[in-house]
């Protein structure tokens, strides 16, 4: 078994200050939801910056490492997990968010 990465884009924000706030509590729900102790972060967090050619698309990318595509699918299956998706959906004000799941070396 391969080990996997969730990869969630969230556009550019309408509103970057509010976006930050929310995202702060979206991690928060993380953390409770998946039971992930709160000092711990298995995640990493990327920021875009804007270039001479403008605004990038995307303003934030959250990446999770799971051991394998199956253990991925069953957190996604979990009520716990459910409920931290909708609230990226609901925190992502500049669209919907891209999710992605990539395998390295692949």
């Amino acid at each position: 078994m391969a080990e996997v990465t969730l990869f969630v884009l969230y556009p550019f924000p309408a509103d970057v200050d509010r976006f930050n706030r929310d995202y702060e509590n979206h991690l928060k729900l993380l953390h409770q939801e998946m039971q992930i102790p709160e000092q711990a972060r298995p995640y990493a967090l990327t920021r875009f910056v804007e270039m001479p050619p403008g605004r990038p698309p995307y303003y934030l990318m959250f990446s999770l490492p799971f051991p394998s595509a199956e253990a991925l699918q069953q957190a996604f299956a979990t009520p716990e997990m459910q409920a931290v998706a909708a609230d990226a959906a609901r925190l992502s004000s500049g669209g919907a968010p891209v999710i992605l799941v990539g395998v390295a070396g692949a």
